[in-house]
């Protein structure tokens, strides 16, 4: 038995990047669960029944948000572009006045043109086909792993009770309730964590072009849309995101960049103060320090994945400790 086990923990080290797209399916799966019901018991369209096929409702869930995504697209990215293209032009003379500033402030001796600057940073010489090469991989990998978590989600959803009853099975039949009990549960928290991790980015996305435009920055609909992806990984996030705004407000002036700050800091505190314990506390019911410490464990072991899936993990050993104390 232990050689079984250490063969069994030695495939599952061989694949574990096979068994971390299972483990995300199971969690979007779990968290569009509830949804995916909803929509199965409708009762708008006359379909002959009282209740949508599960297939169906599955589609249909998939279909609106596909139909989110592309309204979203149609109104940010003719306007991003846009601005994207504009920041590209203006870059070189935000470099020239940002140079300026730090060689009055005798922060830096030597003047580089925006060129020589580029050829010197990493990755921009010799090696720049490789770098782009690798980058090419690591998006085609990235789309190849986020289409095969969508269909393994489809078919999880699809098989869901079935895995369900099957799952249940494996426990006494005096204990099944239990477990029926905490399993729904689960599906609960982490259909609020699912929820509110996308709840918080649209708003921190939202209120950061209101604020930025308020401010009169440049390029607002780009440094926005960065706010609400960085919004979605925890820690550094929030951080990485605001990094850039800072750079733009710079090539303003001064009084932009500090305005800039302190918007930031400010909207921070609110999503810390009152967004996130309304959103996540009292719906996953997750503590501050079993988060602080679950992105601890999940960012060393997986870096921004394992950060991104360690308040769903926490949350489900949660269940599973709590369960397990009652006895």
């Amino acid at each position: 038995m232990v050689f079984l086990a250490v063969v069994v923990f030695w495939c599952a080290y061989l694949v574990r990047g096979v068994l971390l797209l299972i483990y995300c399916s199971m969690l979007l799966a779990i968290g569009f669960s509830p949804i995916v019901r909803l929509i199965e018991r409708q009762t708008l369209l006359p379909i002959g029944s009282a209740r949508f096929p599960r297939w169906l409702a599955i589609l249909v869930l998939y279909l609106a948000i596909l139909g989110v995504l592309t309204l979203i697209g149609f109104l940010v990215i003719p306007p991003l572009v846009h601005q994207a293209q504009s920041l590209w032009v203006a870059l070189p003379g935000m470099f020239e006045h940002a140079q300026e500033f730090l060689i009055a402030k005798g922060l830096l001796k030597e003047h580089l043109t925006f060129r020589e600057a580029v050829a010197k940073t990493p990755g921009t010489g010799g090696d720049a086909a490789g770098a782009i090469a690798g980058a090419v991989v690591n998006v085609v990998g990235g789309i190849f792993g986020v289409v095969t978590i969508l269909i393994l989600t489809f078919y999880l959803l699809v098989e869901s009770v079935v895995l369900r009853d099957t799952f249940v099975r494996l426990f006494p039949r005096a204990q099944r309730t239990r477990v029926h009990q905490a399993g729904h549960e689960v599906t609960v928290k982490v259909s609020a964590w699912l929820g509110g991790q996308l709840l918080l980015g649209a708003i921190i996305g939202s209120s950061s072009a209101i604020g930025l435009w308020a401010l009169g920055i440049p390029f607002f609909y780009v440094l926005a849309l960065l706010s609400g992806i960085g919004e979605l990984i925890p820690v550094i996030g929030p951080f990485l995101s605001a990094i850039p705004a800072l750079a733009v407000a710079a090539s303003v002036s001064l009084d932009k960049v500090v305005f800039v700050a302190i918007f930031f800091i400010v909207q921070q505190q609110f999503e810390n103060h009152v967004l996130v314990p309304r959103i996540m506390s009292k719906q996953v019911g997750v503590s501050a320090v079993t988060v602080i410490i679950a992105l601890l464990i999940g960012g060393s072991l997986l870096g921004i994945v394992g950060a991104l899936l360690a308040v769903p993990t926490a949350a489900i050993l949660q269940v599973i400790t709590t369960e397990v104390l009652k006895d």
